[in-house]
């Protein structure tokens, strides 16, 4: 019996997994997967569960109950691709004859110092529950400090301030502003939506260290009640510890089937992956998406044709009644239309469609 290993049940290692059950899994394959949860968390909307505006159990998928799918939770201690083997802490390891490699990613901290002792975060499941406990403690109009005006911290800022009005709450970056990579026009609407709404922007900000309570701008004091780390990722501590070629970000460098050099029995996914185009969800499952029909080409003694992953675009919120995005290359939404875009992506994210 044939296995494939999945490592990691977020967007790209599920619909792996989705797409071989659905489309034709071979009688003398099966799949294990391996998460240290029992379910997906949908970490697209972890800001809302660190802000307090919905609970956790609303953010949480069902991994699919399948004969042909055993489950195996855990933490990852070491990939081994010479044994073919992958470790879990406290348990046997797991042989695999095709690994997918689907781990996502944890916070970069830039060699800021006391940025991984003091900051929350929340790039897992169980990050973002920590800082929601963290918030939802702090002191009535207390300061908190998002450190990163990205995706993450515009979405964590503005659905904080529909969940705590009574906080101060500020978004450092060292740009010279919020959503730097997007369209001049939806970092307009953005600023003015924190404007409207008492959210402090400060731009040109370069941090040298953190302490408790305060955040160090060179000699510059910045006193927080709390503070939120969203100001970049890299891949999961067993992805770091891997002796392979990778990208200036860490990422793994593929083939053109999402395939380790001179591994053809490994793929990547998602944040681990080195592509063309920013980390995402929706990235992460078309990789998916391509690795299961690489498999079943491959398993077919088929050859594999793919075509280019077609990304349709960004979404973004600000709070329940706001958002912004990015369709295609250059049409740019506001208001409330791309809000409910992206609610409906999240309806379809927890129905496995896509």
């Amino acid at each position: 019996m044939r296995n494939v290993l999945v490592a990691g049940g977020g967007y790209g290692g599920l619909t792996v997994i989705h797409e071989l059950l659905e489309k034709g899994l071979p009688d003398d394959v099966g799949i294990t997967l391996v998460d240290r949860m029992p379910f997906q968390g949908l970490k697209t909307e972890y800001y809302a569960l660190a802000s307090g505006t919905v609970a956790d159990r609303e953010l949480r998928v069902a991994f699919p109950d399948d004969p042909r799918l055993v489950k195996r939770f855990g933490e990852i201690e070491k990939i081994d691709l010479a044994a073919r083997q992958v470790r879990l802490a406290g348990q046997d390891a797991l042989d695999y004859d095709y690994l997918i490699i689907a781990l996502g990613c944890t916070d970069k901290y830039h060699g800021v110092p006391g940025a991984a002792d003091y900051a929350c975060g929340i790039q897992s499941f169980s990050a973002a529950r920590v800082a929601y406990q963290r918030l939802g403690d702090v002191r009535p109009y207390g300061q908190i400090s998002i450190v990163g005006g990205g995706l993450s911290g515009v979405e964590l800022a503005a659905e904080l301030r529909e969940s705590r009005p009574d906080l101060n709450i500020r978004i450092l970056d060292r740009g010279a502003g919020v959503l730097s990579s997007f369209p001049a026009k939806l970092q307009h609407y953005t600023r003015e939506w924190f404007v409207r709404h008492d959210v402090e922007l400060r731009g040109q900000v370069s941090l040298c260290r953190v302490e408790p309570g305060c955040l160090y701008n060179g000699d510059e004091e910045i006193e927080s009640d709390e503070i939120v780390w969203t100001a970049g990722i890299q891949p999961s501590p067993a992805v770091q510890r891997l002796d392979l070629p990778k990208d200036a970000g860490g990422r793994i460098l593929l083939n053109a089937l999402h395939q380790v050099p001179g591994h053809p029995e490994v793929y990547v996914a998602g944040d681990c992956a080195s592509l063309a185009f920013s980390p995402s969800a929706q990235a992460a499952e078309g990789q998916g998406k391509q690795i299961a029909e690489v498999l079943l080409a491959l398993w077919n003694n088929e050859t594999p044709r793919l075509d280019r992953i077609k990304l349709k675009g960004v979404l973004g919120s600000l709070g329940k009644k706001a958002g912004f995005g990015v369709m295609g290359e250059h049409t740019v939404l506001v208001g409330k239309i791309p809000r409910t875009l992206k609610s409906g992506v999240l309806w379809m994210s927890r129905h496995h469609f896509g």
